[in-house]
């Protein structure tokens, strides 16, 4: 049978399936696919699924390590702009209750804002398996927003486990308050 009779069977089908006059005794099984071709065609989509994994994995990290370091560098600027409106020191410093500084532990336990004992802001703590880590327990932003003394204040926020990807987040607080990110190449993250 040819390629043109073919098409024009399986165009002859009607609306519940069966064939009109013509083309009623054909076998129906001309119209379809086999089930060798299917299976090639599932083992084509499989190879290029698993090719195209990996590169998806790699841009949710690269979309959540920038998600995250945005939280931080918002936090960051309103402790800045809150200090300016209040005219007085305002405190942004690593906690894991939500209310006063931690004495211990990472960024990554979450953060808070503080007028003294005033609660201005609070973070909750990162998504497990991910770290902010510094050398700093707290930055302090006095009333004019440009810190006076010290140097530009680090901060590395990269992801420890299950695996730690390629890709890492260097949030950086120079003098004026100003944050800064920049994505960083690195297998390594502590």
């Amino acid at each position: 049978m040819t390629q043109k009779v073919l098409h024009q069977e399986c165009a002859l089908r009607s609306c519940d399936g069966s064939l009109v006059a013509v083309a009623r005794r054909r076998r129906l099984q001309e119209c379809g696919v086999t089930l060798i071709e299917l299976m090639v065609v599932i083992a084509i989509a499989a190879i290029l699924g698993s090719l195209a994994a990996p590169a998806f994995n790699d841009l949710i990290l690269k979309n959540r390590l920038s998600s995250m370091g945005s939280d931080f560098a918002v936090s960051a600027q309103l402790a800045r702009s809150e200090a300016i409106k209040r005219n007085t020191t305002v405190t942004l410093c690593r906690s894991a209750n939500g209310t006063s500084c931690a004495a211990s532990g990472g960024w990554e336990q979450g953060w808070v804002l503080l007028d003294g004992a005033t609660v201005i802001q609070k973070h909750d703590a990162l998504a497990g398996g991910f770290l902010l880590s510094s050398t700093v327990s707290s930055i302090d932003f006095p009333s004019s927003g440009i810190r006076a003394t010290g140097s530009a204040i680090t901060l590395t926020l990269c992801r420890a486990t299950p695996s730690v990807g390629n890709k890492r987040r260097v949030i950086t607080i120079p003098l004026n308050g100003y944050p800064k990110q920049v994505e960083e190449s690195s297998s390594v993250c502590a």
